[in-house]
């Protein structure tokens, strides 16, 4: 396939996250309807797309600055921040990445923009260094977050908030659990070194890769010996304090990482739900490769009414519906895709759910509400309300967690039920 067919599909990706489609359902979508893509030319598409979306601030600023107005055909300015992407940080030929982009511009207004797409992209090679020095001297350009997100990150992190961008614009790590119930993080290094991987141990079930590889290439994963999932989510379950036989709830347990860890670390009674059938059905599928059992529900959490049998539990994860802000690194579509007005909607929902499953905890019992988001609103503010709102409750530790080398930014307040 041609290359400026990629180029083109990367285009039309950028166009579906902006009609308000994810980047996970937008690749899944190209990739079903183009059978015929290699495995090279799926990697390509998906360097196009999330690496586009990663420096989209930049990318639109340089455009601006090559094309001061807008252009009336919405997809030439997608294949114009696409090629923008290829020359400034993929190792294509600038000459095919030029011709590619002209070839793809001959199908859009019959045509009429080809000469403006040539001359655009040729004075981008010729200003380069010029055009770049003044994106990166714009805060918000060089940010690659909307100016909304950049100022709610420095009114709650005066002193961290630039290193949060930083991280919010890295390529994340490859973290991986070993499951210690077939073995330890010693045995697990010394089967990666024996694999020609580099890794380290970060603690507890945590290992981090020093180069990211396909999961099928990690030794055992097929047999369940290792998941991937980043140091700050494994935390959840070692919060939990679980112990043989508890009864245990995971409220929006898809796609099963957090489940799994539950379970690998205690012979408890799962029982795990979420609202989407599709989404649980991989929550069955990590189970059924770790070789672990729990009671899949499809329900709503905030609906105790419609599934719960009146049983107390001893342990309960609320991993609310959240921004999630503190994983942008591996999705920077949400860094496009949320709106400042999200946030009222979803804080109803934390408060709903927390509401809903507090009832279903027993005396004595924890609950962990957990996001993976770092704005306040979702998280310690959350919490201060729903501590107001119920006197039984004890907040016994509470941590947010900002993206950096070692892990995402994730939020865990555990409370304890008097």
């Amino acid at each position: 396939m041609d290359m400026h067919h990629i180029q083109r599909l990367a285009a039309d990706i950028l166009g579906r996250i902006e009609a308000g489609t994810t980047l996970t359902d937008a690749l899944a979508e190209a990739q079903r309807q183009q059978t015929q893509l290699t495995p090279a030319e799926r990697g390509a598409l998906q360097d196009l797309s999330y690496g586009s979306l990663r420096h989209l601030g930049t990318l639109r600023h340089c455009l601006r600055q090559l094309v001061p107005r807008p252009l009336p055909e919405p997809q030439l300015e997608r294949l114009l921040l696409v090629a923008l992407y290829q020359l400034q940080h993929t190792r294509a030929a600038p000459y095919a990445v030029v011709n590619e982009a002209v070839t793809s511009a001959a199908g859009i207004a019959r045509g009429k923009f080809k000469g403006l797409v040539n001359g655009a992209l040729r004075n981008f090679q010729r200003r380069r260094e010029e055009i770049l020095a003044e994106a990166a001297g714009d805060e918000i350009a060089s940010a690659n977050h909307p100016g909304w997100w950049v100022e709610r990150l420095r009114q709650a992190y005066p002193e961290q908030w630039r290193a949060v961008l930083d991280a919010g614009n890295s390529h994340p790590p490859l973290t991986l659990r070993v499951n210690r119930r077939q073995g330890t993080v010693a045995d697990y290094l010394a089967r990666l070194e024996a694999a020609g991987m580099a890794a380290v141990a970060l603690g507890d079930d945590a290992v981090q890769l020093a180069k990211p590889v396909a999961v099928r290439e990690l030794p055992g994963f097929d047999d369940g010996a290792v998941s991937v999932q980043d140091e700050g989510a494994q935390r959840a379950a070692h919060w939990l304090d679980l112990a043989p036989g508890m009864r245990v709830l995971d409220a929006c347990a898809a796609p099963g990482g957090k489940t799994g860890h539950m379970l690998e670390l205690a012979g408890i009674e799962m029982t795990a739900l979420d609202i989407d059938a599709g989404r649980l059905g991989r929550v069955a599928d990590n189970l059924e490769r770790l070789g672990l059992t729990a009671e899949l529900r499809e329900a709503d959490a905030a609906k105790p009414e419609t599934w719960w049998d009146g049983r107390p539990f001893d342990r309960i994860l609320a991993d609310v519906p959240c921004s999630a802000s503190g994983v942008a690194r591996r999705h920077p579509d949400i860094k496009w895709l949320r709106r400042p007005g999200d946030f009222a909607a979803l804080g109803r929902q934390q408060a709903a759910m927390a509401d809903a499953l507090w009832p279903l905890l027993a005396s004595g019992g924890k609950m962990l509400y957990a996001t993976c988001s770092i704005f306040p609103e979702e998280n310690c503010q959350q919490l201060e309300n729903f501590l107001r709102r119920h006197p039984d409750a004890v907040r016994l530790k509470e941590e947010q967690l900002l993206p950096c080398e070692r892990h995402d930014g994730f939020y865990y307040a555990l409370l304890q039920k008097n």
